[in-house]
């Protein structure tokens, strides 16, 4: 399985596809849409690292597309970085509005475009670690719970009884409710003691 990402560039104009494809294609996979509908075919088929996204398009703007990809829940982490003619302070703040995390105007220095899709990526990547070890952190979280609260033990036998009401040695319920590993020894008081069984057995 190849490590390369691969990235969604959506333009109406497909010379632009071409530069941009040329610029990135050594370091990337590129697939790409020349209108809205077919960005959203190539998302679900493809499911791309990053999207590079046209705003001014016939069928439904980038924006609209960009609202679309974040309102599904399967999507909405993937960055979107506009690249556009729109050279406005306005047509900005709404592309960051709508969820673009980046907004580049034409035409585009390719030098700074490889820069921005690097960072933004390798931003993706430790944000995902981040969200597996948080999952990991609840996980474990989860089986610590386990073992808390009331337990009922007998105070003779020390056996546990668990939710099925059975009657469990205490080394087997908490192996059935924790990841722990038992190792088996013996403490210096059970030590004496066996020793003093061994002594009175010897001597009868």
């Amino acid at each position: 399985m190849s490590d390369r990402h691969t990235i969604l560039v959506v333009d109406d104009d497909p010379s632009n596809i071409k530069v941009i494809t040329a610029a990135l294609k050594d370091e990337f996979d590129i697939v790409s849409a020349l209108n809205g509908h077919d960005a959203i075919d190539q998302l679900k088929a493809h499911r791309p690292d990053l999207i590079l996204l046209d705003v001014m398009m016939p069928d439904m703007s980038g924006f609209d597309v960009c609202c679309i990809i974040k309102s599904d829940v399967g999507f909405a982490d993937i960055p979107v970085i506009f690249l556009t003619a729109v050279d406005t302070q306005e047509g900005e703040l709404q592309g960051l509005e709508v969820g673009g995390i980046d907004y580049l105007t034409k035409p585009v220095n390719l030098a700074l475009l490889k820069l921005r899709v690097r960072n933004h990526l390798l931003l993706k990547k430790q944000q995902d670690l981040l969200k597996q070890k948080n999952a990991e952190l609840e996980a474990a979280l989860e089986r610590v719970k386990q073992l808390e609260g009331i337990i009922p033990i007998c105070s003779y036998c020390k056996k546990i009884r668990d939710d099925q009401q059975t009657w469990q040695q205490l080394e087997t319920y908490i192996s059935n409710h924790s990841e722990a590993v038992f190792s088996h020894g013996m403490c210096p008081e059970c030590a004496t003691e066996q020793m003093k069984i061994i002594a009175k057995m010897k001597v009868v």
